[in-house]
């Protein structure tokens, strides 16, 4: 039976400094760290080993994955890291305080830029502090100056029909350690969440979630494995 898998990466800094990070490359912390070898360890004792794993380009998705995968004593299996399970690109609000922008710009401003569906933040001027157009990573890649999560969905759906499915259609159990949005992107299709549902839709760092599948990829059940 194919399985699904998604773990959000564990806390990273910038999510304890309360910050807009979106493509920005900050590491997790100690805590992050925790929480991913708590989901590895957690996989084990549930006897839900992946047999195949992906991932985005940034340091904290690798690394949970990573952690996660020698908890579970598989750090062995095939990986693809791939810049299209990247987090949402938050534009001109990388690297800002979330409650201070919120008291500058309005709650009610803030709350449309982080979750409205298609509306996206301000764009990220080139040139300035946390421009990525020059990171050897996305060479070749015309690196978005901001997203929506319809825009990142547009970007995560076709990599996953591409690469992800043909593993689960040839029965493996696939893992992927990825980000808030990007695993918006998965559940909203896998599970046929609105647009306007799905933006309300948290993903708590560190719990895998876990995708029942048919032969035929349609879904089964879907749970927290640390609920069963």
């Amino acid at each position: 039976m194919p399985r699904l898998i998604l773990l959000r990466h564990g806390q990273s800094q910038w999510n304890l400094e309360n910050r807009f990070t979106g493509w920005w490359d900050v590491d997790v912390t100690e805590k992050g760290e925790a929480e991913a070898r708590a989901a590895g360890a957690l996989l084990k004792d549930k006897g839900m080993l992946p047999t195949v794993a992906f991932t985005s380009v940034q340091t904290r998705a690798i690394k949970t994955l990573h952690f996660a995968l020698e908890a579970a004593g598989i750090l062995w299996i095939p990986e693809t890291k791939d810049w299209r399970l990247n987090e949402r690109h938050y534009g001109g609000l990388t690297g800002l305080d979330k409650a201070e922008t919120a008291a500058k710009h309005g709650d009610d401003q803030v709350k449309i830029w982080r979750r409205s569906f298609d509306t996206p933040p301000p764009v990220l001027e080139r040139g300035s502090e946390f421009d990525l157009s020059d990171d050897p990573r996305y060479a070749g890649i015309d690196v978005p100056q901001t997203e929506s999560l319809k825009d990142t969905i547009a970007r995560v759906l076709p990599y996953y029909e591409g690469a992800i499915v043909p593993h689960l259609k040839a029965g493996a159990t696939v893992l992927v350690a990825a980000h808030g949005n990007s695993l918006r992107a998965l559940v909203k299709h896998l599970s046929g969440i609105s647009d306007d549902e799905i933006t309300g839709l948290e993903i708590p760092t560190g719990q895998p979630i876990i995708y029942d599948l048919d032969d035929e990829l349609a879904v089964l059940d879907r749970y927290y494995l640390s609920e069963r």
